[in-house]
């Protein structure tokens, strides 16, 4: 095997293992420590997952030579609206009954007792968390590979560029895929699902890497709407599914704890993207 295509194999899979025990860490802390820093982790991964999009990946897309602008951003709204539909999609999947807020009809909800009307505002929740975790699972998943085809693109140019290159993608995969991570956890995933799964979108990393050493010129052309794909997943789930679940805390003490955590998501990203890159 060419000693090139080795370098970009263990660099991105390094990428993607060094998230996995970013993750697991976290399983090793206390029941009672990660349920209450469950909350707080949400916050930063809006941070992490808008600093991402508007800081990190979106200005790849558009630094592309050739790349139309106005092609990038219609594919961000287009994708806004496909992974709307994908959750509708995955709440009417989840929501098996007709008496739910999917299926059943205004009257209905008048009639039913508050017991039953509490009852399907929490299946509607559950629904929406589940489908949370699937769009970022999906997102990650495309973001993962995209990295990969940057990583081996800078082996193509030169060894020390790609090594650079790979400890900048470790760098803002991290505090990011923390942020996932926590994101399926309170989507109902068990901490060996979520952990799994984390490890199955960092191999994505690898297939990327792999994909563009052998079609590069492909590769460069589809780059930056693949990018534009995964920013409008990050946004659509930190602005419809995360943002909506923190108004649950409306006390002042606690908006201003959300504020600084997705501050600090934002300003992670940006240290790790801007320092490194």
């Amino acid at each position: 095997m060419n000693s090139l295509v080795l370098w970009i194999i263990v660099f991105t899979a390094l990428g993607g293992v060094l998230s996995v025990l970013a993750a697991a860490a976290y399983l090793l802390l206390p029941e009672s420590t990660r349920t209450r820093m469950l909350s707080p982790m949400v916050s930063f991964a809006i941070g992490a997952l808008l600093g991402a999009s508007f800081l990190a990946i979106l200005p790849h897309a558009f630094e592309t030579p050739g790349v139309d602008a106005h092609h990038v951003t219609l594919t961000v709204l287009c994708g806004i609206l496909v992974f709307f539909l994908l959750e509708k999609m995955v709440i009417w999947r989840h929501c098996h009954t007709h008496d739910c807020d999917v299926h059943g009809s205004a009257l209905a909800a008048e009639d039913e007792a508050p017991e039953a009307t509490e009852a399907r505002v929490l299946d509607l929740e559950r629904a929406r968390d589940a489908a949370a975790g699937k769009l970022i699972l999906i997102g990650d998943g495309i973001h993962n590979m995209v990295d990969g085809v940057l990583i081996a693109a800078a082996f193509l140019t030169d060894i020390h560029l790609g090594i650079i290159t790979s400890i900048a993608v470790i760098a803002h995969e991290i505090p990011q895929e923390l942020g996932d991570f926590a994101i399926l956890l309170q989507s109902g995933y068990s901490r060996k699902r979520a952990l799994l799964y984390n490890a199955l979108t960092g191999l994505t990393t690898i297939i990327g890497g792999i994909v563009a050493y052998y079609s590069l010129s492909l590769a460069n052309i589809i780059v930056p709407y693949v990018l534009a794909v995964a920013a409008s997943s990050f946004i659509y789930i930190a602005v419809a599914d995360l943002i909506p679940g923190l108004h649950k805390r409306p006390e002042f003490s606690a908006t201003v704890q959300q504020i600084a955590l997705i501050v600090l998501g934002v300003v992670v990203i940006f240290l790790a993207h801007s320092t490194l890159h």
